[in-house]
């Protein structure tokens, strides 16, 4: 194995996967008294192997970039490239709350990242560093001057000496380059099977879907309450008008949006009038236990968890509660009156938005899979840790599907355990699956390739941005719980939104409007038309099991044994 170059991996993936996160963005901090003393010494431990170096040394460097005592032996064997990225990262702040970064660290997600971080970061006898870790954390982010640092974390680690253990943290170096390696290969049977794709060719002079329709949006904010379960929200609602000179418009088919976690109903406006100006009637629905607001009650206090099990359920019941007033709405509001068709109903969703938008097609909660995968141990896959608080739902839980509902779009979306292969596979409605290769949140492979493979519609796509990331196709919102850093949204995000801008017209003039014209749109030859740097665009209509599993294998065969030198 490079060494080097798995370090560089790893670090891009903890950078990207901590900052990227809901989950990451607050892993840092509780509060607590300063520490009577700073940690002295930093010991590397590899079996029976050990050495040291002082803290002194590793912060004259990140100072002034001198080495200096007992650093000079391991500077050996580090490139010039290596040591400067080493101190950019020993200085690298991150501005987060301490008292909100607290709340997290105590919820049942913050816990479980730390006993893994507690596992390679340990005390000087040997003992998970779990409570000290935490306690540094929190007092580097209560630092007004210095921040929460990695360098100040380790001024402010409680006890004398940290252990780092070498021999566990390779075996997740390994793991995480395992998975670089299937990911590679995941992504490379895409690109085959999208090659072959595109060779059917299209007409050329197939209008640019990106490019707004004829008609205008107006739009209509509503509130709704469900008192059985005691869940007020708001949608709004996006009504498409046709131009002065032309007649009204006929009842509209409906899109749901529905948004992830931490987010609200504006971050998809952009979307809603593209798809208004198309002739579709748009809703952006607010779910109250996992949006915007949630995330803020948990940053100030006011909340324990990140959300409820019970989310997993009130999500899909919000969208039902609302397809249900815009059907009275239809009938008696003369705003509404003859506007809309409730009954041809199209679903987009985003992270928790695309595990709703599978929930509502058919997919049932798989109770089996996720005691099988939870608690997720070291995986990867950050998404297992919301997907395993479904195991906290009540027994008996209403059914989600919804009959009104005739085709569904799910970007980035969790369902790898919480549905699995059983309960994704009976889904029979049209489904576009849109990924992000770069995404660290819910893994390309884990939670949107494989399980593509998974689904036995016909209508079947799979949508891949290459170096989309988790946030590529969220629009701007109106009151942001966080402002994410670029690097963690992503190459251009304007050239993402306008992809699915696109595609969303043509998969659902095509399965919810019924306009065959919109068909040829669906294909890889278009996907390969609009497909521009720095975010390459692919789609394939067909990728099963067997030919993932092969390219699977095939990159193991090829991947050599790692070298402990």
């Amino acid at each position: 194995m490079n060494r080097p170059m798995l370090t560089d991996r790893f670090l891009s993936f903890c950078r990207q996967s901590l900052l990227g996160s809901g989950l990451g963005l607050l892993l840092s901090v509780p509060l607590a008294a300063r520490p009577a003393q700073a940690v002295q010494r930093i010991y590397f431990s590899y079996g029976a192997f050990e050495r040291s170096v002082s803290f002194e040394a590793i912060e004259t460097y990140a100072r002034t970039g001198k080495i200096t005592g007992d650093l000079v032996a391991y500077a050996r064997y580090a490139t010039p490239e290596q040591l400067e990225q080493l101190r950019e990262i020993l200085q690298a702040r991150a501005d987060i709350d301490a008292v909100a970064v607290s709340q997290f660290l105590y919820t049942e997600q913050g816990e479980a990242i730390l006993e893994r971080v507690g596992n390679l970061i340990q005390t000087e006898s040997h003992k998970s560093g779990f409570y000290a870790i935490r306690s540094a954390l929190i007092l580097a982010a209560a630092d007004s001057q210095e921040g929460l640092t990695p360098l100040n974390f380790l001024r402010q680690f409680p006890l004398a000496g940290l252990r780092v253990e070498i021999d566990r943290t390779l075996a997740i170096a390994d793991e995480l380059e395992d998975l670089v390696n299937e990911s590679t290969a995941a992504l490379a049977a895409v690109q085959t099977e999208f090659e072959l794709e595109a060779a059917t060719p299209i007409d050329p002079a197939l209008p640019d879907l990106r490019t707004p329709g004829p008609n205008r949006s107006q739009r209509q904010t509503i509130t709704l309450v469900n008192r059985q379960r005691d869940r007020v929200f708001l949608a709004d609602v996006y009504l498409p008008v046709a131009p002065a000179n032309r007649p009204p418009l006929p009842a509209a088919p409906v899109i749901v949006i529905s948004h992830g976690l931490g987010s609200d109903r504006t971050s998809f406006a952009y979307l809603a009038e593209h798809l208004a100006s198309y002739g579709f009637a748009v809703a952006l629905v607010e779910h109250p236990g996992s949006n915007t607001a949630q995330l803020e009650a948990l940053l100030s206090g006011r909340a324990g968890e990140v959300i409820q099990p019970e989310e997993f359920v009130d999500r899909a019941l919000d969208i039902r509660l609302l397809l249900n007033d815009l059907n009275r709405r239809s009938r008696n509001d003369p705003l509404f009156r003859g506007r809309l068709n409730v009954q041809q109903v199209g679903v987009i969703g985003q992270s928790f938005g695309g595990y709703t938008a599978l929930a509502l097609a058919g997919a049932e909660i798989n109770r089996d899979q996720l005691r099988q995968d939870c608690p997720p141990g070291d995986s990867f896959n950050l998404s297992l840790l919301l997907q395993c608080q479904a195991n906290d739902l009540p027994q008996r839980t209403p059914r989600l599907r919804d009959d009104r509902i005739k085709a569904v779009m799910a970007l980035n979306p969790f369902n790898s355990s919480i549905f699995g292969q059983e309960n994704l596979a009976p889904i029979n409605l049209p489904v576009m699956i849109v990924s992000g290769s770069a995404d660290t949140v819910t893994p390309a492979l884990f939670e949107q390739i494989r399980p593509f493979t998974w689904l036995t519609t016909p209508d079947r796509f799979l949508l891949l941005l290459r170096g989309g990331t988790h946030f590529s196709t969220i629009g701007p919102s109106e009151n942001p719980a966080v402002d994410l850093p670029p690097e963690v949204i992503g190459p251009d995000p304007t050239i993402a939104r306008r992809y699915i801008s696109a595609f969303s017209v043509a998969f659902f003039q095509t399965y919810l409007a019924n306009q065959p014209s919109y068909r040829p749109y669906l294909s890889a030859a278009y996907a390969n038309r609009l497909s521009q740097a720095p975010l390459p665009l692919q789609l394939v209509r067909s990728l099963t099991p067997e030919q993932l599993a092969t390219s699977l294998s095939n990159s193991s065969d090829r991947t050599p044994t790692p070298s402990r030198d």
